[in-house]
């Protein structure tokens, strides 16, 4: 009695972990969900489907996914519908992004990816979900650490 079956209790706890992820969107998400024809898009609407608040993002990587999708009104519903927040402010962050920038020449970071590399510093709970597993497993947040992925399979 009051007993939960271990495999239960396993998979309530694998919800609660899934629960408490949170999310920082990519130019390729984005792209992705936006896009039927993409390669990754179900797994995008996938993604989408689990959000429960809004995914942070910054402006960069909604005018790279305008661009890729040439299509604004697409981006500006995705912000409207709640499904993306933007939560940066490359101003503010500077001389991280220089520095961001200097350390990651070799690999010619866009400024989207700089931008996530910093919002992953300051919201260190939040996996960043990209199609972009490439780069985004050579960068590093603070210096060392390992940025966490959501990445299609």
């Amino acid at each position: 009695m009051g007993r939960v079956r271990e495999g239960a209790q396993e998979s309530l706890d694998a919800q609660r972990l899934f629960d408490d992820v949170k999310g920082i969107a990519d130019t390729g998400f984005v792209v992705a969900f936006a896009n039927r024809n993409d390669l990754h898009h179900e797994w995008a609407i996938g993604v989408a489907a689990q959000v429960t608040e809004p995914l942070l993002t910054c402006e960069a990587v909604l005018a790279e996914a305008a661009f890729h999708l040439q299509n604004v009104a697409v981006i500006l519903g995705l912000i409207g519908d709640g499904l993306v927040k933007v939560a940066f402010a490359c101003d503010e962050h500077l001389p991280h992004l220089a520095a961001l920038a200097k350390k990651y020449a070799d690999r010619k970071p866009d400024l989207a990816d700089l931008c996530l590399i910093r919002m992953s510093e300051l919201y260190p709970r939040h996996s960043i979900i990209t199609v972009d597993r490439r780069d985004f497993r050579v960068y590093r947040r603070n210096k060392r650490e390992a940025i966490p992925l959501l990445c299609p399979p």
